[in-house]
C-alpha cells in the first residue's frame, strides 16, 4: 500500500509568466514513487494564502511527507533547505501586492525550525544520480521560507507527527526563464523532474546528524 507524499509548487510571480516549481510538480502528480502515491498543488505566492492553501491540501491528503518547491533565481543547483526562519521581509510585493517588512510567519512562533529531510543523504543521492545539488542555509524571506516555516510549525505542532518527512527545496530557472534574465543560471525541466524523483526515492534515508529535528530559539 502506497503512503501519501504531498508535493507543492508556487504559481508564477514577478515578471515570470511561468514557475519551474509549478511546471515541475504537476508533471509528478498522481504518480507512484517509490512507496509514495504523490499528490501535486499549487500555492499562490501570497503570504496571506498561502498557508491556509498548505493546510488544507495537508488536511485533504494526510500526506506522511510533504515536499514543497520554490524558485530560486539565480542559483545554479537544486538546492536542500536545512532552516526556516520566523520572519518575513519581503524585497518585492507578492501576487496580492502585499510586502511585508520585519513582521513574523507566526505570531510567537519559535525563531526557527530545522527542516525533517535528510538533507545530506539526500545531496548524495542527487549528485549520485547526476543532478547538481547542494545545502542551503537560508530560504530567504519571501513566500518560499514564510511557506517552509509554516509547514514546518504544522508538523512540530502535530501530535502525531511521529516518523513523518517535510522540508522545502529550491530549484533553479528554467533555460526560457534564463533566456530573458541576464547571466543567469537555468536547469532543464527533465533534470529538474529527475531531481525530485531522487528526493521522492531517498526522503526516507535515515541520516546522522547532530541537530535535532526541532526547533531553534532564539537569543
Amino acid at each position: 500500500m502506497s503512503n501519501n507524499l504531498l508535493l507543492t509548487g508556487f504559481d508564477p510571480f514577478g515578471a515570470d509568466s511561468i514557475n519551474p516549481s509549478w511546471e515541475a510538480v504537476r508533471s509528478l502528480h498522481g504518480r507512484t514513487i517509490g512507496k509514495y502515491h504523490v499528490h501535486a498543488v499549487q500555492l499562490p505566492t501570497s503570504f496571506a494564502r498561502a498557508g491556509a492553501a498548505l493546510r488544507e491540501a495537508m488536511g485533504a491528503y494526510a500526506p506522511d511527507t510533504v515536499l514543497c518547491i520554490g524558485q530560486a533565481g539565480g542559483r545554479p543547483d537544486i538546492t536542500l533547505e536545512r532552516v526556516a526562519i520566523n520572519l518575513m521581509d519581503a524585497r518585492i510585493a507578492d501576487n496580492d501586492g502585499a510586502q511585508p517588512t520585519d513582521d513574523e510567519v507566526i505570531p510567537g512562533g519559535p525563531a526557527a525550525y530545522w527542516s525533517l529531510l535528510p538533507v545530506k543523504a539526500l545531496r548524495q543521492a542527487l549528485q549520485a544520480a547526476g543532478i547538481p545539488c547542494s545545502i542551503s542555509y537560508t530560504a530567504g524571506t519571501f513566500v518560499c521560507n514564510a511557506i517552509f516555516y509554516t509547514l514546518m510549525h504544522e508538523l512540530h505542532m502535530d501530535s502525531n507527527r511521529t516518523g513523518k518527512r517535510g522540508g522545502f527545496v529550491h530549484i533553479p530557472y528554467l533555460p526560457e526563464q534564463a533566456a530573458v534574465h541576464s547571466n543567469a543560471a537555468s536547469m532543464s525541466l527533465s533534470s529538474i523532474t529527475h531531481g525530485l524523483e531522487t528526493i521522492i526515492l531517498h526522503v526516507d534515508d535515515v541520516e546522522q546528524t547532530g541537530c535535532s529535528a526541532g526547533t531553534l530559539h532564539g537569543a
